[in-house]
């Protein structure tokens, strides 16, 4: 079984272009499963010893402790390695086809309003460097709805301020384009100036020993500023990029272009920001329905 799972966690890092967080994640989900067919079957036992039914009591034993959506991603971690095992040729079916995935509690993402946007980007208001990147990393991560490690993983030259775009690299090293506002292009030309206008393969965010920022250190810039705004509740990085796509849906944009926007394989995944509040969808239904006019 270690061999086994050895080999396909190289696949996904190899030919599929797994991100190291997406490695750690399979990787952990994986031995833990392990871990249960050794307690199970005994420890020579191998991917061909398990069936779909051990497989679910597996599940049921993670039902205790585990929310839904985490049994779901390691049944889905389990159910990528049976796969390998049967396109490889080493097993004849995947026993984790017939299990069927938990449903997920569904939850509506944290967004903030204008208002509280506004005040949490405009936060930053030294003029010395560290604050002047502070600035734009705020004002990137809402005006260009990036994950948190497609920001740290910008150099300078993936920024066009004159084309007012930025190239992202995100999941599965998919690259995608996406429109930088004119607030975001202001605060990157500014904290840009204050670097002297630095290579074009130079890490676009620096820490202050001038390595390249990290994704821990954005959660820090953030929760600095938070702590400067009293009313607004604790938030993450990510809930920027919540922020842009609900901000932009509200706003008329179509999903399918907030879809390519986040760099998002399935629309499914961004249907999630479909909770316009009814003033909203009443507002568009007055306005577009030829029926609902008085």
């Amino acid at each position: 079984m270690e061999d086994a799972i050895t080999t396909f966690i190289r696949h996904m890092e190899t030919e599929r272009n797994a991100s190291p967080h997406t490695l750690d994640a399979y990787r952990s989900d994986l031995h833990q499963f392990r871990e249960f067919v050794r307690a199970e079957l005994g420890a020579a036992a191998g991917p061909d010893a398990v069936s779909h039914l051990l497989i679910r009591r597996w599940l049921a034993q993670l039902h205790r402790d585990h929310k839904k959506s985490s049994i779901g991603r390691k049944l889905a971690a389990v159910r990528a390695f049976f796969k390998y095992q049967v396109r490889t040729g080493s097993l004849g079916k995947n026993p984790a086809e017939l299990v069927s995935t938990p449903k997920k509690e569904k939850r509506v993402p944290y967004h903030l309003n204008i208002d509280e946007v506004t005040t949490l980007v405009e936060a930053p208001r030294e003029l010395e460097i560290l604050s002047l990147r502070d600035r734009a990393i705020l004002e990137t991560l809402y005006s260009c709805g990036l994950r948190v490690s497609e920001l740290t993983g910008l150099d300078v030259g993936g920024i066009d301020l004159d084309d007012a775009t930025v190239r992202v690299l995100g999941k599965g090293g998919k690259e995608r384009v996406v429109p930088v506002g004119s607030q975001a292009r202001a605060a990157l030309s500014l904290y840009l100036a204050a670097r002297n206008h630095p290579g074009i393969q130079t890490p676009l965010f620096l820490n202050a020993r001038g390595g390249r920022l990290t994704s821990r250190s954005v959660r820090r810039v953030v929760d600095k500023y938070i702590l400067r705004i009293a009313a607004m509740r604790k938030i993450s990085p990510h809930t920027l990029r919540h922020t842009f796509a609900t901000h932009l849906l509200e706003g008329g944009a179509d999903l399918r272009a907030i879809q390519e926007l986040l760099g998002h394989a399935s629309l499914s995944t961004t249907q999630k920001y479909t909770h316009v509040g009814i003033d909203r969808l009443m507002e568009v239904y007055d306005k577009a329905h030829p029926k609902a006019r008085r």
